[in-house]
């Protein structure tokens, strides 16, 4: 065993020579948990729901050209994504293999037009479509969403090398497959599926419906609901989708070449790719791509099996009462989820133990003790699903704890910006104009030859500042006209105010995002809600408005930050901004038609979608619509004392960021995070259960092979998402066809099993 760790390690010293060895095994492959893709995303990760995927410290180093440190000594231990940064080379180093791009100096940097190829973008639908899915589900059970990042990368490099490899032996090869298509292919692929949660699926606009409204606790909800269709969906992203594109391509030299952002994310995926093309690289790549093709099979065939067993409600392995009937009843269970097992070995350990922590702390000891004042707190028979009882505590305790979550790191975040950019201002000669794309200077300055050869190919394509403005304005005005159409309580007047604070905002998030990894799109939305709410009233639609005017202000923050990423990926990999840019907007068009599709498809084959306790819950959207009714109508439906332990858990989740952020990073591993503990209060434990479970299988692995672990860890932990993901559509479709499964595996307590056996022998 410790031969072969040593073999493998040799490998992979071939293609980061510059590494150390105990980082290289951390390096291997690149596990970025992104901040958009989501997912904000972590899409994503946005501070609502992907936030508790990623590591939560903020970076407070920049990149500065004058610097020669390796930034690595910025970064956290336990972020591998972030310990290579572009253009760090220690002065000591005098090998040339230390610089990325003298590695593929021979080869040519194909002209933008020719890195827009016809097969990236079939290769890109189909993928698209693929996560999509995975995305889609996990919006609609949990909301958690780990980085898709890696397996996009992985799968597109693999489906396009294996065309290019039979059209080379058939001599009909054209042009060869570069790291610059494989980039185009990335960014496509993630635009495409990042739509399926900017866009609200699991959210606000799920909390539109009636579904949700008739589990919320407002009086007029008629007024305030609107069932989904597919052409106003299709409509609504469209309308939104495009904006936050057009809002910071003036300033993307500030961003990448002269502030010289990290964007951590985009870093790590442009070292991931970089790496495929590499002679080991592409090695590599295929004994993972292999790997990750096992467990895709195997997790697809366990959904496949585990079908058979769920003729009805409670039926099946989902419902395995496997720590006792009594921990089942207050969700304590294993559910033998392929994709939560593999979302555990992604996320990082203290994640899904604060999930486990929130679990205890909710349904282990507060929801017993609130269940024995029934009748005092709140009037007795109202059912487990009434807000006016204990799902009102189990609601709006756990959104008291994210709002505290949200608007601490909210500011936080807002202080290191604009503490940020002073100390950029201050340490620039001369600001007297923004480095926009028109006036960029095209001196260079003395950089390492990395920075150097990307400044100059940065700069060479630009998007010209018309294109810009004309496009933002263009669609402004679309979307002014056409949304108070598509929802005739959010005026034009509350549209215009968006759009003139959007690009400001939009600036912020992705200025942000760069230093920290940390996209704020969900925060800037829940803003939305409340002040928007207010604003229009609560006999004027005020609900719906919030949560039409969340859908707007979350997709211009997002895709702004997730176009910057876009950017620093292909600065390191030399894709230009227009293929970047261009490729963007064909990812974001298809995921505007394939995201509504596959929702449509799980709205019209799942029938209680949406219902607590069913197989989809869409935890989120009766969230984000509570959320908006407590912007219009205030603190008055809620139950006894419900409102006093809504303030305390809020600033509960105040005080143990604040002690986070003051103990240090060593000690903070061991401090639960507020926003993963807040996720359980409404779910329940049992998928924090089994992210655990994947949590413990990849420390064990890493205790046996820690080399291998680092290497395949995620390309299982991929496998599994995704093959459990991809059997949503055929059992979609098998559920609107109307074939039931034939078994219904149930578990009794002993005595309702005497009691079943005797109504059957009487029968």
């Amino acid at each position: 065993m410790i031969k072969e760790e040593k073999e493998f390690a040799a490998e992979c010293s071939h293609m980061w020579p510059n590494l150390s060895r105990n980082r290289m095994v951390d390096t291997v492959f690149l596990t970025a948990t992104v901040t958009k893709r989501q997912p904000n995303h972590s899409h994503f990760l946005n501070a609502f729901t992907l936030p508790f995927i990623t590591n939560f410290r903020i970076i407070t180093m920049m990149e500065r050209s004058s610097s020669r440190r390796d930034v690595a000594s910025s970064y956290d231990d336990d972020l591998p994504h972030s310990e290579i940064s572009d253009g760090k080379r220690s002065k000591d180093a005098g090998n040339e293999m230390d610089s990325i791009e003298r590695i593929f100096e021979s080869k040519e940097v194909p002209p933008w037009q020719r890195q827009l190829t016809v097969r990236a973008f079939v290769v890109s639908f189909i993928l698209g479509i693929m996560f999509t899915f995975i995305v889609m589900k996990l919006n609609l059970t949990t909301g958690i969403i780990p980085s898709l990042n890696v397996s996009a990368g992985l799968l597109g490099f693999f489906f396009v090398k294996t065309w290019t490899k039979f059209l080379n032996k058939s001599g009909m090869l054209r042009q060869p497959f570069t790291r610059q298509e494989n980039t185009v292919i990335q960014t496509c692929v993630v635009a495409t599926s990042g739509i399926a949660f900017s866009g609200g699926f699991g959210s606000y606009l799920f909390g539109m419906s009636e579904v949700v409204a008739k589990q919320s606790s407002e009086n007029n909800y008629e007024e305030n609901t609107k069932n989904p269709s597919l052409t106003w969906l299709i409509g609504f992203l469209f309308v939104v989708s495009f904006l936050g594109l057009f809002s910071v391509v003036p300033l993307r030299k500030i961003m990448i070449v002269d502030f010289k952002l990290i964007y951590p994310s985009g870093t790590a995926t442009a070292h991931l790719i970089n790496s495929f093309h590499t002679p080991q690289g592409a090695k590599l790549a295929k004994r993972q791509v292999r790997t990750l093709g096992k467990f895709f099979t195997f997790s697809f065939l366990w959904g496949l099996f585990q079908w058979f067993f769920t003729a009805g409600d409670g039926c099946g392995f989902s419902s395995f009462p496997s720590l006792g009937l009594e921990a089942y009843e207050h969700k304590f269970y294993f559910d033998f989820s392929a994709t939560y097992v593999g979302v555990g070995m992604i996320c990082p350990y203290l994640i899904n133990v604060s999930l486990l922590v929130g679990a205890v702390i909710s349904w282990g000891l507060m929801w017993p003790l609130i269940n024995l004042r029934e009748g005092d707190w709140y009037p007795k028979g109202l059912g487990s699903g009434s807000l006016h009882g204990i799902q009102g505590y189990r609601v709006f305790i756990g959104i008291a704890m994210i709002l505290g979550d949200g608007l601490y790191n909210f500011f936080k975040v807002l202080g290191h910006t604009c503490f940020g950019l002073y100390r950029q201002v201050r340490h620039r000669k001369s600001q007297s104009q923004l480095p926009v794309s028109h006036n960029s200077s095209p001196e260079i300055p003395q950089i390492s030859y990395d920075d150097q050869r990307r400044t100059h190919l940065f700069l060479k394509d630009q998007i010209p500042m018309w294109i810009a403005i004309i496009g933002y304005l263009v669609i402004a005005a679309v979307s002014i006209v056409v949304l108070p159409h598509i929802f005739h309580q959010l005026k034009w007047y509350h549209i215009t105010v968006i759009y003139a604070l959007a690009p400001t905002l939009a600036f912020c998030n992705a200025y942000g995002c760069g230093l920290t990894d940390w996209s704020l799109a969900s925060t800037y939305g829940k803003l939305a809600i409340f002040i928007v709410g207010a604003w229009a009233g609560g006999e004027h639609g005020g609900v719906l408005a919030g949560l039409a005017a969340c859908g707007v202000m979350m997709n211009i923050v997002s895709t702004a930050s997730d176009l910057m990423q876009d950017f620093k990926t292909g600065y390191m990999t030399l894709a230009s901004p227009r293929s970047m840019f261009v490729s963007q907007v064909i990812g974001t068009a298809m995921g505007c038609v394939i995201s509504p599709c596959v929702f449509w498809l799980f709205y019209q084959a799942f029938n209680d979608l949406g219902q607590p306790g069913s197989e989809y819950p869409a935890p989120y959207a009766l969230i984000y619509r509570n959320m908006a009714v407590l912007g219009v109508e205030g603190f008055s439906a809620l139950p006894k004392h419900c409102l006093a332990l809504c303030y305390g858990f809020f600033g509960l989740a105040i005080v143990i960021n604040g002690m986070r952020d003051a103990v240090g990073k060593e000690k903070a591993k061991f401090i639960p995070i507020p926003m993963a503990m807040a996720i359980p209060f409404y779910i329940g434990g049992y998928f924090a259960i089994d992210m655990c479970v994947g949590s413990l299988i990849l420390f064990v692995w890493s205790k046996v092979n820690k080399a291998k672990a680092a290497a395949f860890g995620p390309a299982v932990a991929s496998g599994l998402i995704c093959g459990d993901g991809i059997w949503t559509l055929p059992s979609s479709i098998l559920a609107l066809a109307g074939v039931k499964p034939p078994i219904c595996m149930k578990f009794l307590s002993r005595g309702d099993n005497v009691r079943v056996d005797q109504i059957l022998k009487s029968s």
